[in-house]
């Protein structure tokens, strides 16, 4: 009888340490799985915007797509036209570990022109507006906070015409349109890293 107490007591807090080890691993790994959040820009053609965000520390992913239209579905052939209302964008998953969402703003202010209505370089129309387009009270926040401090610095001659919209649905753009200057070395671009600091 004794023998049969003493193995019942040990086998139950031999079960009860492998569970509490059990549930102390899940809690580790629960812990430190990264939290990535979303941003979602427009600033002209989205071809040179992904190339330079893509190379960003804390960057962890890049989709080009359309986004901002009043259209039920948008396609390269009719958003390009300006006929959809959508902007050329593009969805950045990022570690706000690694680089915030100010940071990222700042960064974006740099590589385009945002002191010019619905245009980059040669690029005119609606498609290639500069918008931010945010998924949180808080991004809107930021997003008016960082404009602000742009214009106020005068980096740029004229004032930021930078538009804060909610964002709405994103469509992916084609395949052919991701990474596509990775697929296409020396392709179109009219972005390029001014370094600027505000």
């Amino acid at each position: 009888m004794v023998n049969k107490s003493l193995l019942a007591t040990l086998l139950f807090f031999f079960l009860g340490a492998t569970f509490m080890n059990s549930s102390e691993a899940d809690a580790k790994t629960n812990s430190t799985k990264p939290t990535y959040e979303t941003a979602i820009l427009a600033g002209g053609c989205f071809w040179g915007v992904e190339d330079l965000f893509r190379a960003e520390k804390g960057v962890i992913s890049t989709v080009v797509g359309y986004t901002g239209g009043t259209a039920e579905k948008a396609k390269y052939e009719f958003v390009h036209k300006g006929d959809t209302g959508h902007a050329e964008s593009i969805k950045i998953t990022f570690d706000p570990a690694v680089i915030s969402y100010k940071k990222l703003l700042l960064f974006f202010f740099t590589i385009h022109d945002p002191t010019t209505i619905n245009q980059q370089g040669n690029d005119k129309g609606s498609q290639y507006r500069s918008e931010i387009f945010y998924l949180t009270d808080a991004q809107k926040k930021d997003a008016e906070e960082i404009i602000a401090r742009v214009d106020k610095s005068k980096k740029w001659k004229n004032p930021v015409v930078t538009a804060v919209s909610k964002s709405g649905e994103f469509y992916s753009a084609e395949e052919y349109h991701q990474k596509y200057l990775v697929k296409n070395p020396g392709g179109y671009t009219c972005h390029y890293n001014r370094k600027l600091e505000f």
